[in-house]
């Protein structure tokens, strides 16, 4: 029997391989005093009011577990560096802002320099700013060539939202300027009709990832003259380009850079980061280019009142009678409901789509109770909209429209929202990084702003907000990316042979792996070496053997089947989970059942319905060993790192009751399985350990299968993961280790360097979960220590007690402070002996390709979905 976990649409060795990151964002200077007109906020309550406001009554009062205060800070000018023209200068100053902070005139400086650069400051510190200067003042510069385009300067943000509204900042900024500076945008939705003006005039593009690596290098004859001009990349957000996605961009800058040299060009690469650990090392990583660090955050900061808040239990008892906290997702619906009948601008963030659905709809229908007028004013916020959509709801928030939204996490970084009073975090994010991000999306200027994380039911949600430390006094995680993976690698390498052939002399550029590669490659007969360089051989396009953000394939289209409408669009790798024949969706507060999905066409063809219940996926997975890089013994046990092979296949779904999470019934489903080639950090126990820890025969899975749970839960608190981002097997005895083991991999080709990370830092990692596990307060097992909501076996076996002596026997042998997979010591990057001539598939998009999945037992049927977000949450377990 296994015990397993599996992130949805993980799988699919042969398909393409990308991943969408959570993102976060930043407005263009918030620093002094914003041109934007803004509504009064003299008469806004302080933060700390809010929250009174907010806890009133006894009921409420009780779930705040802690409160946090950050104090204001005073900011620190100085002036700008001397070359910088006069007239972007004057531009700044009738924005309002007469001197920059200390940290905007370093970047300028370096800039200037020609060094590369990443600033690394807080929410709304005038990062934009700080690279908007030097590279008006060069575009300046260029504009006085014959050509009027001299110098040229590229934009790479994370989301088409980010880069729309850069677009209006800059064209803000740059109006004193006139015609001298071209802003324009080049991404997916940019018309036909616009784009060849775009290659042939705009000296200041904006983009994203994705349309550089399909479109504009692909193209680059067409781009020419903008590549031979080009004076600066600015990669905006970068801290988001992490994992196998950020992999993916790392090599696509490799053959920006490749191509810029053909051309005669050496563009300075300025990035801007939320506050992160080792950021010039991670931008270093990312560009492969040293990169000088500025993370002296000078800017001023309002009062930041952040609290954690834990539902209350309620009367209901879920699997094997634990008891069931009130969801996040509809504690969270009650707080909207009660900021926004305050007048409070707020944005309840939420890691899933369907979440952000019901959030909105119940926010709705409460609001109506007591003023209809105010029910129009609360939205969602999600990926999958249309992009009409998507741009109507950002007019209405940026003006002010909208006083309540419910976002997912495409929103995080997407547009200025930096006027919001409120910010509640439906379940931790999966970073300090990410969280302190969301939180900052609050303030406005010269006022405090408040930040609410609502616990979900789960181990490392109640571990946080018992324990504040692990938000407050530790640093945010360092970027995890592994360029080297050969699942990235390789396809990048044929998209560079297909523009211009790979000679030696460039093989340096992409990695020590490439060499190792190159063989595989010719014997795949995708590339073929000719006289001194190797030649994309194909005729189909090499740049589409990686698609860098989606889910290992083309988007599912959901259309509704009567009418023909295109509703939406579901990412490859999540569909068998989410758009499978009878699965309940959700779209714009409207609840469809899909009537068939077609894997060929990838059309998902739904009907209106109003079904009482909501449906969760069941899969089955199987786990193998493929190689072992590395070995440490724990006492009698080992501690390893390696290759595994996992195979996923979904079988069926649920039923489940909207109101109490009860199963009306299982339907099974014909779908076909799928492979994952990843990484993975496993640990075994031997029978001397097991009669140590008191685990008998009769407990022993129930034991591995509890930490197994809890450990996929607490691993987001040690590396730069989401329990999205991982998976997890247990087997009381697994053929390869002929011992009981438990895995946790990546949800990744090739892996990401979660696994790796979750290696290094073992002994903190498994301490901290045996506590969590320890020490909730349920008697057998509940959701906040060892139960997972999507268990496809009804969370049994499960054995809270075996688990917390078991984690203990085995952390009694883990190696000295300081030693391998001791405490924290490696970088998580994710290297090992691999190789791959082709891509695969990959899990998750916008925080929303879902969670670790269900444990199985004999039958090893596992559940997938998004962790907490398939049930009506008004009364009704997460599930």
């Amino acid at each position: 029997m296994a015990f397993n976990h599996l992130p949805a649409g993980a799988h699919d060795a042969l398909g393409p391989l990308s991943f969408q990151p959570v993102t976060h964002s930043v407005p263009m200077a918030e620093n002094h005093r914003s041109g934007r007109t803004r509504t009064d906020t003299a008469s806004r309550p302080s933060p700390g009011t809010i929250l009174d406001r907010l806890a009133g009554g006894q009921d409420r009062a009780a779930r705040i577990t802690h409160t946090e205060h950050l104090p204001p800070r005073e900011g620190r000018h100085a002036v700008w560096p001397h070359e910088i023209r006069e007239e972007v200068l004057a531009a700044v100053r009738e924005r309002g802002i007469e001197h920059p902070w200390a940290h905007q005139a370093r970047v300028a400086e370096h800039a200037l320099d020609g060094e590369s650069v990443v600033v690394a400051t807080g929410t709304a510190s005038g990062k934009s700013l700080a690279y908007l200067v030097p590279v008006l003042s060069a575009l300046l510069d260029g504009a006085e060539a014959p050509n009027g385009r001299g110098a040229t300067a590229l934009y790479l943000a994370p989301t088409k939202a980010l880069a729309a509204d850069q677009h209006r900042a800059v064209k803000e900024l740059a109006g004193p300027l006139g015609t001298k500076v071209r802003p324009a945008v080049y991404d997916g939705d940019t018309p036909v009709e616009e784009r060849e003006w775009v290659r042939q005039y705009a000296n200041y593009v904006l983009t994203n990832p994705d349309m550089l690596h399909r479109g504009v290098l692909p193209s680059h004859p067409r781009w020419s003259s903008f590549l031979r001009a080009l004076r600066y990349v600015v990669i905006d957000e970068c801290h988001t380009y992490r994992g196998v996605f950020g992999s993916h961009v790392a090599q696509v800058l490799r053959r920006l850079r490749r191509l810029c040299a053909r051309y005669g060009s050496s563009p300075v690469f300025l990035l801007a980061s939320a506050t992160a650990a080792e950021p010039a090392e991670a931008a270093r990583r990312l560009t492969g280019l040293p990169v000088i660090e500025v993370a002296d955050d000078a800017s001023p900061r309002g009062e930041l009142v952040f609290a954690l808040w834990e539902p209350p239990l309620t009367d209901l008892q879920g699997e094997k009678g634990a008891p069931v906290r009130r969801t996040a997702t509809a504690e969270t619906a009650d707080l909207l409901t009660s900021l926004t009948l305050q007048g409070v601008r707020t944005v309840a963030f939420v890691r899933s789509r369907r979440g952000a659905e019901l959030i909105s709809v119940i926010t709705q229908e409460r609001l109506a109770e007591k003023d209809r007028s105010l029910a129009g004013r609360v939205a969602a916020y999600r990926g999958g909209y249309l992009p009409e959509e998507r741009r109507a709801l950002e007019r209405a928030l940026h003006s002010g429209e909208l006083l309540g939204l419910a976002a997912t996490t495409a929103l995080e970084l997407g547009v200025d929202v930096s006027g919001l009073d409120a910010v509640l975090i439906c379940g931790y994010p999966g970073t300090r990084a990410s969280l302190w991000q969301q939180a900052g999306r609050a303030g406005r200027t010269g006022q405090g702003a408040l930040a609410v994380l609502v616990a979900r039911d789960d181990p490392l949600d109640t571990f946080l907000v018992h324990h504040p430390e692990a938000l407050f006094d530790r640093p945010v995680e360092s970027t995890v990316l592994d360029p080297d993976n050969p699942y990235v690698l390789a396809p990048h390498l044929c998209a560079a042979a297909a523009e211009l052939p790979l000679t030696d002399e460039d093989l340096a550029l992409f990695g020590p792996a490439t060499g190792d590669l190159m063989p595989q490659l010719e014997a795949a007969q995708l590339l073929r070496r000719r006289a001194r360089a190797w030649h994309w051989t194909r005729r189909e396009r090499a740049a589409d053997l990686a698609d860098i953000r989606g889910a290992g394939g083309r988007p599912v289209q959901v259309v509704e089947a009567d009418t023909g409408r295109l509703l939406g669009t579901v990412d490859a790798g999540a569909a068998h989970t989410a758009v499978h024949e009878g699965a309940v969706h959700l779209h714009r507060g409207l609840t469809y059942l899909v009537r068939e999905l077609d894997l060929e066409t990838s059309v998902a063809l739904v009907e209106r319905a109003d079904p009482p219940y909501t449906t969760v996926a069941r899969d089955t997975t199987a786990i193998s060993v493929l190689s072992t890089d590395t070995e440490i013994p724990w006492g009698d046990g080992r501690l390893c790192f390696g290759s595994v092979e996992v195979t996923n296949q979904v079988v069926s779904y649920l039923r489940r009751r909207l109101i109490t999470g009860e199963v009306l019934g299982e339907t099974k489903l014909d779908l076909p399985p799928r492979t994952l080639r990843t990484r993975a950090v496993w640990w075994t126990v031997t029978e001397d350990q097991l009669d140590a820890a008191r685990i008998t025969p009769e407990i022993l899975g129930g034991s591995l299968h509890a930490a197994e749970h809890a450990s996929i839960g607490m691993l987001p608190l040690f590396a730069t993961c989401d329990r999205w981002d991982i998976g997890g097997v247990s087997v009381p005895l697994h053929p390869d280790t002929l011992l009981p083991t438990v895995f946790v991999y990546d949800g990744h080709p090739g892996g990401a360097g979660f696994a790796e990370r979750a290696f290094h830092t073992a002994r903190e990692w498994l301490r901290a979960t045996r506590e969590a596990i320890g020490s909730c307060e349920c008697e057998a097992g509940c959701p906040s220590c060892i139960q997972s909501p999507k268990c496809g076996n009804g969370n049994e076996p499960l054995h809270k007690r075996g688990a917390v002596r078991l984690l203990g026997e085995l952390l009694r042998g883990a190696p000295t402070e300081g030693d391998a997979a001791g405490a924290g010591d490696g970088d998580g990057a994710g290297a090992g002996d691999r190789s791959a001539a082709t891509t695969a598939g990959d899990a998750g998009a916008e925080a929303e390709a879902d969670a670790e999945g269900g444990a199985g037992d004999r039958s090893a049927t596992t559940t997938a979905g998004e962790d907490g977000a398939e049930t009506d949450p008004r009364t009704g377990p997460e599930s």
